[in-house]
């Protein structure tokens, strides 16, 4: 028998003990091209650089950016890419890893990625391998109308194709929850058409309404970020400092207002199990931070159960020693029969065949022959007297 069917039960038995989600990743899309879209390529690499400050590391990170502003002939600042006007901090700087590139950028590898369908050619860092226990953020930002958004002004991803795709993802068991992002003209349609769970989504703007930008810097000429993102920076920077944040996703939604971003900013939680209640209670690092360690479902809101989760690796690990040695013991049993079997058939065609030996009769000597005859004339010596007496003694009477 093999280990593996023996340690199936245990398996099953040790899943519930799992927790909720595993890790987090982020993907993070620039679906514009050209110089006067700096403020697009700004608004992701400043998610970009939120998601790593909080721990997301770049193997966990999928960056698509259509053009390198930071090497455009007419950045003031070769190099850099600024999201405000007193250029405080580099975007670009010396460590950014941009997963696709130019004309990598499109709706079919957009969707290939999240629903894995690549190559095998293609390299693990162009993959977003995720399973059932990862949580993701999906941000894009770039150009849009009702219900499409542009990819570089050549083509389009309508709604229905974004929730196609996600709908692939759960029945593939890609993902685990959804934080949907998207800031771009009329952004809201984008994510009316999502039918899959535990989704959560928002977007810059109503059908019919414009996304604006929120400043320019004048020496480089064009607005460096868009309104929307720039005020959920300006939460994350200031209210989730670290993972340790106890900020939830309805924080952040809540911070959202008309007088700020200048277009109604919109939430869908119906996706989401448990509705809003449920979605909002959601720790923005469960999106945005790198899960530092494993809790455990004690099935009460806020309670962990460490203990509980140790005891039942002990109890696991026991079962599984015990597995083992059930396991080793049969397959020594079952190696000693074959052993003895084959030991058996060897002593059977090495012993050499005995032959029957068949008694034969003696041959008779001279010796024997005549002992024999004189044995056999006395004997009839010996019947004739008893004949002759008998006959005398019958005449007498």
């Amino acid at each position: 028998m093999k280990l593996s069917s023996l340690l199936l039960p245990a398996a099953l038995l040790a899943t519930p003990a799992l927790a909720e989600h595993t890790s987090n990743w982020a993907v993070l899309v620039c679906t514009s091209r050209f110089w006067f879209n700096y403020r697009h390529l700004a608004n992701v690499l400043s998610i970009y650089r939120t998601v790593k400050r909080l721990g997301i590391p770049d193997s966990q990170i999928i960056l698509m950016l259509p053009d390198d502003m930071a090497c455009n002939p007419r950045n003031a600042f070769p190099g850099t890419v600024y999201s405000n006007a007193d250029r405080a901090v580099d975007l670009y700087g010396d460590n950014i890893e941009v997963d696709y590139r130019g004309y990598e950028v499109t709706v079919e590898n957009f969707i290939r990625l999240l629903t894995d369908r690549v190559g095998e050619e293609m390299p693990r860092s162009k993959r977003l391998l995720t399973d059932d226990r990862s949580n993701i953020l999906v941000y894009m930002t770039g150009h849009g109308g009702n219900e499409f958004l542009k990819f570089q002004d050549a083509e389009e991803i309508g709604a229905w194709d974004l929730a196609d795709a996600f709908e692939q993802m759960w029945e593939k068991r890609r993902y685990h929850e959804i934080l949907f992002m998207i800031d771009t003209c009329q952004a809201n349609t984008m994510y009316s058409k999502l039918y899959s769970p535990n989704i959560i989504a928002t977007g810059s703007s109503e059908l019919d309404q414009s996304s604006y930008s929120h400043h320019a810097d004048n020496d480089i000429g064009v607005a460096v970020i868009d309104r929307y993102t720039y005020y959920n920076l300006e939460f994350l920077e200031s209210e989730v400092k670290d993972t340790s944040s106890k900020k939830t996703v309805g924080d952040l939604f809540d911070s959202y207002s008309y007088e700020k971003i200048h277009s109604h900013a919109g939430v869908r939680y119906d996706l989401f199990k448990g509705g809003a209640e449920e979605a909002r209670s959601r720790l923005v690092t469960d999106f945005f931070g790198n899960v530092q360690n494993v809790e455990v479902d004690s099935g009460k809101k806020g309670e962990t159960t460490n203990s509980s989760f140790e005891e039942e690796m002990v109890k696991l690990s026991r079962t599984i020693a015990e597995l083992h040695r059930r396991a080793e013991e049969q397959e020594a049993a079952e190696r000693n029969a074959t052993a003895s079997a084959n030991a058996k058939a060897g002593a059977e065609k090495k012993r050499p065949r005995q032959k029957k030996i068949q008694p034969v009769a003696k041959p008779l000597t001279d010796d024997n022959w005549w002992t024999k005859k004189i044995v056999g004339a006395t004997a009839l010596a010996g019947c004739a007297a008893l004949w002759g007496l008998g006959s005398y003694l019958e005449g007498v009477v």
